[in-house]
Formats: C-alpha cells, sequence, structure tokens
C-alpha cells in the first residue's frame, strides 16, 4: 500500500552474569526482554467516546493469521493498517502486542505514535528507526527486542499459537515522548489523550 492510505489522501563470569539476559531472549522467540505490566496498553487506557476504531490489514489471511511477510522468521514488514479518520483527531498511535508469550507481560513488537491526524492508515514495511520517512512526523520507540521500530512474530518453539493485539488509538494532541520511550512509558504519555480505540487480533503459530 501506498502514501494514499496512510496519509488521508572469566568466561563463567561472563556466563553467569549475562545469563539472565540471553534466557529472555531465547523466551521471546527472536529475542528480547520484559515489561512492566501485565495488562495490554489499549487497556490501560480510557477513551473519551465509547465508539470504536476498527483497524483492518490486507496482511491477514483467512482466520486472521499473519502472513509470513510479517513475521521475524520471513521478511519482518510491519502490517499494512487501514482506518476510518476520527474527527477531532490530532494524531494516532498503533501499538502490537503478545500477550501469549512467556513472562509477566506481553511483549511488544511494536510502537508508533505521532502519525498524522489526517492519516487513514499505514503502508506495509515502515522502515525502522526513531522517525521513519513515511508517515511524516511519526516516532517509533523501543519494542521489547531492544529495536526502535517493528519486529514481527515468531513465536518460541512449542508455544503454540499466539495472539497478536494491532492496537489503535486517536489521540488530541501528539505526544511528547523520544524514541527511546518504551511500552509503559506510552501507556502513561497516553492517559488524557485517547480520543477513539480500537483493536485487531492476528494470530501467528509457533514452530512445533
Amino acid at each position: 500500500m501506498g502514501k494514499a492510505l496512510w496519509r488521508r489522501t572469566p568466561v563463567w563470569r561472563g556466563v553467569w552474569r549475562w545469563g539472565p539476559v540471553v534466557l529472555a531472549m531465547m523466551l521471546a522467540g527472536c529475542g528480547g526482554g520484559a515489561t512492566a505490566s501485565k495488562a495490554l496498553v489499549i487497556d490501560q487506557v480510557a477513551a473519551q467516546t465509547a465508539a470504536p476504531l476498527n483497524p483492518a490489514s490486507m496482511a491477514l489471511a483467512v482466520g486472521g493469521q499473519f502472513s509470513e511477510r510479517q513475521s521475524c522468521g520471513g521478511k519482518d514488514l510491519s502490517p499494512p493498517l487501514a482506518w476510518a479518520t476520527t474527527p477531532g483527531a490530532r494524531a494516532y498511535a498503533v501499538v502490537i502486542e503478545d500477550p501469549d508469550a512467556p513472562g509477566d507481560a506481553p511483549f511488544a513488537h511494536w510502537l508508533i505514535w505521532n502519525i498524522p491526524g489526517d492519516a487513514v492508515g499505514l503502508p506495509e514495511g515502515v522502515e525502522t528507526g526513531p522517525a521513519p520517512p513515511a508517515p511524516a512526523g511519526a516516532v517509533q520507540g523501543k519494542n521489547d527486542f531492544d529495536i526502535t521500530g517493528y519486529t514481527g512474530p515468531r513465536p518460541p518453539r512449542g508455544t503454540g499459537v499466539h495472539h497478536y493485539h494491532v492496537e489503535l488509538f486517536a489521540l488530541n494532541a501528539p505526544l511528547a515522548l523520544t524514541p527511546a520511550s518504551r511500552r509503559q512509558d506510552l501507556a502513561a504519555a497516553l492517559q488524557g489523550h485517547v480520543l477513539a480505540k480500537g483493536q485487531l487480533i492476528a494470530t501467528y503459530g509457533a514452530p512445533r
């Protein structure tokens, strides 16, 4: 999808020291750590209107499964998204997180905010980095792989089918967050700024 979509238009000592970090990365599938809250971001913030947003994606196959293009083991492209505009929205934010991941908190795969208020979606494959060239003005935070941008699903072997919550927030103002911000930083910054919210849930199965 193009622009017309998103803009309207000693050795053992080292092992002992770093072992917990390595273990956490293994549990995440492609690597990474955990965050602080058990609740999904969308469940931590209240919206000013009851009408939900309904994000959609052509990246989902029949049954709601992410395609291989979006997976960490595939092309690792962020999914294309589409939504209807929200009156009064000055910015949008998107979070993708996996509550089925091992650990005490949902695992964050993507944090992006300050998407322009006239946007009606995002293209596939938003570039990683703090300020991607498209959509202009958007900011990406650090996911739980410690990547600034998107990292796709690849559940740990033997953990079954995981559910990836693609959460969309319409905001009454851009957020003053740095790209070093993580999942809980974004959840805190969203408080009091969410006009409307909604989600779609995609799945991706772990290798056996």
